[in-house]
């Protein structure tokens, strides 16, 4: 056996049945313990990324709304797009339904990720906040190992699922898009430069931008791009779904008949098809949210704010962006479009294929551009899991080692949208599932200091008031731009004299 075909049989292993078991029971068990709070808090977790409650005096480096943004970069992604066609050519359509289910028990996994990662995090005497599973399996259930066997997995991770595997998934689409898959020649030079090799040097040099500012440079970055695209690609599937709009039930009738019959695409056995709508549901889910990895805790930790359980609602809202919204609009569009089961596409090919029957002419660049943006926000999203993990590792030299890591990450770039991405996609999968482990033993462990940390809050919040009206909101929004005109007025007025 290769090592191509020996690391393909331990990831299918890692993400075997054992695991998906495993998350989805620990999603059902906090559910539980939190009483459904998902559902509960749904509506209050939407106002405190409205900024209300943000005390600027609360220690942390990041708003709500940019700390739900960092991990949102590094969640929509991929999975968004090739990751739900893969699912449906696998599991067909009822592997959507268990997508769901995945996302609304990991909204409460990743509400108790986050408000441990808050109530455990560490800052230093500068300011910087350090937070995220490693510390609450340290200090929280006193288990220093098993953070440390985290923070080691998440570091090596981050080169695969957040580096090497998004550049070439930007890499392969566009280099085909610009017509220009085997390369081109400068003129006046007469060598021929490899597209792809230079899609991913140019990748490098904007990722080094956005990582030497660190998190805040991360977080100011994400809180602009991740809405934008997210809404432009959400945007381009709703209209395609408005003018199919009678296909639009029969697609979620395939979803759910799917999800509990012999349905799927393949045909077989009842219990085979049901088994394969599950495993790839919640696999590519996963692959998706992230939720039950434990990522997204060390983006929520920065957060400005006292009260670690507001942070956890804001980070449940990240399963439902990334998959009940933004993955439902990609299963639909391609549902409806009819290239299900009649098309050779596969991955973020048959995506591509749907939204150009749909919007033709304009569906390609949705996707292609979506693909880019979302890819590239997932690289520096995933940069400071790796440097946080890092810094963690090494301690006192871990400012040294963190600039090191992220010069080596910088450098991987170009390398993953150069080479043959199949290996770096199953060594991916089996150091995330390796995150995963000593993370749900962590949630396990706590969810009775989380649970009684969410009754407090609870008790207290009738008598709570946010720092802003909405009135508040908008004069100092509206102060803000003008703050920005005048600056850039003075630039300009500064370059018309030079």
């Amino acid at each position: 056996m290769d090592f191509a075909s020996l690391v393909a049989t331990v990831n299918a292993h890692v993400w075997g049945s054992v695991m998906m078991f495993v998350l989805v029971g620990t999603g059902i068990f906090l559910t539980i313990r939190m009483r459904l709070v998902q559902v509960r808090h749904f509506r209050h977790a939407w106002s405190l990324i409205s900024g209300r409650w943000d005390d600027p005096q609360d220690h942390g480096e990041t708003t709500h709304l940019q700390a739900l943004s960092t991990a949102l970069s590094a969640t929509i992604g991929t999975g968004n797009i090739a990751g739900v066609a893969t699912g449906l050519l696998s599991g067909g359509p009822g592997a959507i339904f268990w997508m769901w289910v995945t996302a609304a028990l990991g909204m409460c996994t990743k509400f108790t990720c986050c408000l441990l990662a808050q109530r455990y995090r560490e800052i230093d005497d500068q300011g910087v906040v350090a937070g995220g599973p490693m510390y609450y399996l340290r200090d929280g259930l006193g288990a220093s190992w098993l953070g440390w066997l985290f923070a080691l997995f998440a570091a090596i991770a981050a080169f695969g699922i957040g580096n090497m595997v998004q550049s070439n998934s930007v890499a392969d689409p566009l280099a085909r898009y610009i017509g220009l898959e085997q390369g081109f020649t400068i003129p006046g030079v007469g060598f021929v430069l490899w597209t792809k090799l230079v899609i991913g040097i140019v990748l490098a040099v904007l990722a080094a931008l956005v990582l030497i500012g660190g998190v805040r440079r991360i977080a100011k970055v994400a809180e602009r791009i991740v809405p934008v695209m997210a809404a432009i690609y959400v945007v381009g599937a709703i209209v395609i779904l408005i003018a199919r709009i009678e296909a639009v039930p029969e697609a979620f009738a395939s979803i759910f008949r799917g999800a509990f019959s012999a349905t799927s695409v393949g045909g077989g056995l009842l219990g085979y098809t049901v088994m394969h709508a599950v495993r790839y549901g919640v696999e590519r889910g996963v692959f998706s949210n992230e939720a039950g990895l434990g990522s997204a805790a060390i983006a929520h930790a920065p957060a400005k704010t006292k009260e670690p359980i507001r942070e956890g609602m804001v980070a449940m809202l990240g399963p439902f962006i990334d998959t009940i919204t933004v993955c439902t609009m990609t299963a639909l569009v391609i549902l409806t479009s009819g290239v299900l089961g009649h098309s050779t596409a596969e991955s973020s090919a048959l995506s591509a294929e749907a939204f150009e029957t749909g919007l033709p002419g304009f569906g390609y660049h949705v996707v292609s551009f979506g693909l880019v943006f979302f890819a590239f926000t997932t690289m520096v999203g995933w940069s400071y899991y790796g440097d946080r993990s890092v810094y963690y590792l090494f301690g006192r030299r871990g400012p040294a080692a963190v600039r090191a890591y992220r010069w080596i990450y910088v450098l991987l770039i170009p390398i993953g949208a150069a080479v043959k991405i199949s290996v770096v996609w199953n060594l991916s999968g089996i150091f995330n599932g390796l995150m995963a482990l000593p993370n749900l033993i962590a949630l396990i462990g706590l969810s009775g200091v989380a649970a009684q940390m969410l009754r407090d809050y609870e008790e207290r919040r009738p008598s709570m008031q946010p720092y802003r009206t909405r009135t508040d909101l908008w004069f100092l929004n509206l102060a803000r731009g003008r703050r920005k005109q005048e600056r850039a007025d003075s630039i300009s007025k500064g370059d018309a004299e030079l």
